[in-house]
């Protein structure tokens, strides 16, 4: 036999292959994991059935869509939820356990590079946020609600969303221990949930809170979100502005300050 004829042939897959697959993976373990499966999906849609279907928070007249209804105020915000509890809760979580076991460490020496396993992270990010959208819309849409507005906006303040969730969700994962991770990354979760225009609506709080509270990531999408969808902005140019900033700030953290060990 001569030289070079080996099969299967030894070597690394195609690069393209490698992020496919870890992607592929990545997705997978995201979505069989029950704690982060209660974040991404049933936690977002129960509030969105719950605060539409009963008053608990009064929302303002005119934060209702025309019809009056509710869930106009409430569906862009549990979008933006939803963007959160991925790319930034359990993104975190996961990664900052993975860290611990030292599967970063054993993926890093892989032939799969480092930037790439990021990629594939990301975009395991971006599969599953599809499908959080996918079934929230559909949800909303049952429950009686009527967007309206620039598909591109929508487009370009969830891409920028998640950007700045997952620079904040991998400094989290990279800088503290898993246990720490777990614990803050949860608490924020509820946090911004409660203060970040989601569910409870700026105007409830006092004027000198509101000014902060508009300039955190979440408060900036939900906002975005609901100038487009429910009062039909072309373009949110403000709170793209905000969410920018956080993109690049928590993306260039992670970056110089990511442990692998």
């Amino acid at each position: 036999m001569s030289a070079g004829t080996y099969a299967p042939r030894p070597g690394a897959a195609p690069l393209s292959r490698m992020i496919t697959t870890q992607t592929a993976l990545e997705t997978r373990m995201l979505l069989r994991n029950g704690e982060q499966l209660l974040l991404t999906v049933i936690i977002p849609t129960l509030l969105l059935v719950l605060f539409s279907a009963v008053d608990i928070v009064a929302v303002p007249t005119e934060t209702m869509g025309a019809a009056g209804k509710s869930v106009d105020f409430l569906a862009p915000g549990i979008l933006a939820l939803a963007v959160m509890s991925t790319a930034f809760t359990g993104q975190a979580i996961a990664t900052g356990f993975e860290r611990r076991y030292g599967v970063l460490k054993r993926l890093g020496a892989s032939p799969l590079p480092r930037w790439a396993l990021m990629t594939a992270k990301t975009l395991s990010v971006l599969v599953t946020e599809v499908l959080q959208v996918v079934l929230v819309t559909v949800i909303a849409f049952a429950l009686g609600w009527s967007p309206h507005g620039n598909p591109f906006a929508v487009l370009l303040l969830l891409v920028l969303g998640t950007a700045a969730f997952s620079g904040l969700g991998l400094l989290m994962a990279g800088t503290l221990k898993a246990e720490a991770t777990l614990a803050a990354a949860n608490l924020v979760f509820l946090l911004l949930l409660v203060g970040g225009g989601v569910i409870v609506p700026l105007e409830k709080f006092p004027d000198a809170v509101q000014s902060v509270l508009g300039l955190l990531p979440i408060a900036a999408l939900s906002d975005g979100l609901r100038d487009v969808l429910q009062h039909g902005a072309s373009m949110p140019w403000g709170d793209l502005g905000i969410l920018a900033v956080w993109a690049v700030l928590g993306l260039g953290a992670a970056a110089k300050f990511f442990r692998w060990e």
